[in-house]
């Protein structure tokens, strides 16, 4: 058996697998799911489907749309902009990262991106806090979750500028109030689905205020107008990860599977701070539960337990080549005895090196 720590494209559930392959070769009357029409009363049912799961899973309020896109998180670096910053105006971004410092760089098209903090010197370890948000910004904007360091933000500052976010890592892994945000996105291939599809959830009136002329592939608005099939979308992502909120309500919902994220992080973490081997690289206070960095207190080491953890069945543990090290990325359906076997594991490799 093989465990799967990857922090790309997400660890799915095996019964979300089957059915999603069974999809491919028969949907519906021997069409498969990839040849169907969009326009079709099947997919069109598969689509108000999801679109139905993703606001009782959220608990998303009235007056806010969920919008199926492509183009996966990046191209909302410059939509965000492109749609709701006034030309000449600025906007609030806290970096926290390589994916919020892309985000930042887009702003320049279209205004200007005012950085209120950041922990670049410190190699993104931790979250800035006690930072200002100028009150005439036209938006503030910040990374959930830190995939590349293992940080990640749970509490919402105080501001009444309009909340920006990118939870492309921790969307669905706990819960929020969506209502204290006015747009969210997140690209599906962590929690949600598979890559190819995006999902924005946008609070309706701050749209069409920006001023100028948008593109009508990147207005918001087109796919609010045309619940999410302006163009044709992405099928087979859009289905599979309606199987896959299918699966997340069947076992309780965002309440019930934070308590399942949360268990895994803590006893993973504990190990990393118990064994003299290993140690975590980011502020305790700001440990992700998604992804869990750490290195080896002897960097000599590093290759031997990378090689023990490959031989004994586990997948994806190599950190990002921007920090080293390892990371166990530990997504929804990544189930907890896949990290109790990675705490025995470590313990093992602790027990040679005596």
């Amino acid at each position: 058996m093989r465990h799967n720590f990857g922090a790309g494209p997400c660890i799915l559930p095996q019964e979300v697998f089957k059915q999603a392959s069974r999809a491919v070769l028969d949907f519906k009357d021997g069409l498969s799911i990839l040849e169907i029409s969009h326009r079709s009363p099947e997919f069109e049912e598969v689509m108000a489907e999801a679109n139905k799961l993703v606001k009782e899973l959220l608990n998303v309020p009235s007056g806010y749309s969920v919008l199926f896109l492509q183009g996966g998180a990046s191209l909302q670096f410059a939509m965000v902009p492109m749609n709701l910053l006034p030309e000449g105006k600025t906007a609030a971004y806290l970096e926290t990262g390589v994916w919020a410092n892309k985000a930042i760089k887009e702003v320049k098209y279209f205004g200007k991106a005012n950085i209120v903090a950041t922990s670049k010197d410190a190699n993104f370890t931790f979250i800035p806090k006690d930072y200002e948000i100028p009150e005439d910004s036209a938006y503030f904007h910040y990374t959930s979750n830190n995939t590349i360091y293992g940080t990640e933000l749970f509490n919402l500052p105080e501001t009444k500028v309009p909340v920006v976010c990118d939870m492309s890592s921790d969307i669905m892994s706990r819960v929020i109030d969506v209502s204290k945000y006015d747009l969210i996105y997140a690209g599906a291939q962590k929690n949600i689905g598979p890559a190819g599809l995006t999902i924005v959830i946008v609070k309706d009136e701050i749209l069409g205020k920006s001023g100028r002329a948008i593109p009508s592939m990147l207005d918001y608005i087109s796919y609010k107008d045309n619940d999410s099939m302006y163009n044709t979308p992405p099928v087979f992502s859009i289905y599979t990860a309606m199987l896959n909120l299918n699966w997340l309500k069947s076992k309780g919902g965002i309440a019930e599977i934070e308590k399942e994220n949360k268990a895994k992080a803590d006893a993973l973490y504990k190990e990393i701070d118990r064994n003299p081997l290993f140690k975590g690289t980011c502020a305790v206070e700001d440990r992700s539960r998604m992804n869990v960095c750490f290195v080896m207190e002897n960097p000599e080491l590093e290759k031997s337990f990378a090689k023990f953890a490959d031989d004994n069945g586990f997948e994806g543990l190599k950190g990002h080549r921007s920090v080293g090290g390892f990371r166990a990325s530990m997504y929804n359906a990544l189930p907890i005895t896949s990290v109790h076997a990675l705490i025995d594991l470590m313990q093992e490799f602790e027990e040679k090196q005596k």
